[in-house]
């Protein structure tokens, strides 16, 4: 199996220095390719939507942050993973806990972002199929917005290799709330154009979990809450959808100023310098057995 110790061999990055490195700031490993895997079409899109992501896409509640701490019992002398971390907007709320943050994401638009925004962590280039990490490394583990990118089964036996015994799981999701009528509009302006991308909402990342796999059942807390924007964020926050960032320019334009027209146009959106944008916040947890 892909992430056991007695199966596969450690396949180290290619400098003298680890593991000492990993108390360094920054850090971009050459991996073998082996241990890196393919990254998902869909996802390299994130490449030409960095800065997008980073001004449209929200933080993460400080209520729904400190569950998924204390669930997962994160203290000054942890060592904790921000897996596909993305621009670190999780990332950045972790390095508050005082915990020693490694932080790894395979697109180097973001990662760059990443590195820029987020000094407080330890940068590294992988995959979650291929954590660049020995075994019994890291106490925690938190993946926010992405656990559906991965191909399942391969990420958690990874992370179940670097997790010490007992070590936690946090998987979260910022998901918009379409009950509210504008939000429904703005989802159904972006996902005639959705392909093959993979999607939280369609549970297909939930089948990692289900039968044995190493790790305690799922548990999930959730957490509503409005983030407040602009207009141009919010057109921000459509434009960093993986499928439409990975549009043709003209196609992609055509999205976006359909976004913009609607924001203009309805009721509970026009004329507002400040749009308040509905989530649910939804964290799931679970446990190395």
């Amino acid at each position: 199996m892909l992430g056991s110790a007695r199966n596969r061999e450690w396949i180290a990055p290619r400098f003298s220095i680890w593991p000492a490195a990993l108390g360094t700031t920054h850090l971009s490993l050459a991996l073998s390719p082996m241990s890196a895997g393919p990254i998902d079409r869909h996802a390299l899109s994130y490449n030409r939507a960095a800065d997008a992501y980073e001004r449209g896409r929200p933080e993460y509640p400080p209520d729904a942050v400190a569950y998924a701490l204390k669930t997962l019992s994160v203290t000054a002398s942890s060592t904790v993973l921000d897996l596909a971390a993305g621009t670190g907007k999780f990332t950045r709320a972790l390095v508050s806990s005082g915990a020693r943050i490694l932080a790894v994401e395979p697109v180097p638009g973001m990662r760059a972002k990443l590195a820029s925004q987020v000094p407080g962590a330890t940068v590294l280039d992988g995959t979650a199929e291929g954590i660049p990490l020995p075994d019994g490394t890291v106490d925690a583990v938190t993946v926010a917005q992405a656990f559906h990118w991965f191909r399942g089964p391969e990420a958690l036996a990874e992370i179940r290799r670097v997790l010490n015994p007992g070590g936690g799981l946090a998987l979260v999701w910022n998901v918009r709330d379409e009950t509210v009528d504008w939000v429904y509009r703005l989802t159904e302006l972006m996902d005639p154009h959705g392909g093959g991308a993979p999607r939280y909402r369609t549970g297909i990342w939930r089948q990692a979990f289900q039968g044995p796999n190493g790790f305690s059942p799922l548990q999930v807390r959730r957490f509503p809450w409005v983030h407040e924007g602009t207009p141009d964020q919010v057109v921000d926050r459509a434009g960093s959808t993986s499928f439409v960032a990975g549009l043709s320019e003209v196609e992609r334009k055509r999205v976006l100023d359909g976004v913009r027209q609607m924001l203009r146009e309805h009721p509970l959106t026009r004329e507002r310098t400040l749009i308040g944008f509905p989530y649910i916040t939804e964290v799931y947890t679970c446990f190395r057995q």
